[in-house]
């Protein structure tokens, strides 16, 4: 069976030390209902996170 993820939503943003408390909390929250969600700091700006939603 081949698992296929979806990208539905991409958001750069000001990186801020909390940011990953929300997405911890949407990825436990929102795992039943196929969403998955993801951060990471940009490479090209240290000071920008980039947020993404995916479905799984």
């Amino acid at each position: 069976m081949e698992s296929k993820i979806e990208v539905i939503s991409t958001v750069r943003l000001q990186h801020s030390p909390d940011l990953y408390k929300i997405v911890d909390s949407l990825n436990r929250t929102l795992k039943k209902d196929d969403l998955m969600f993801g951060l990471a700091l940009d490479s090209e700006d240290q000071e920008k996170a980039i947020f993404t939603i995916y479905r799984t």
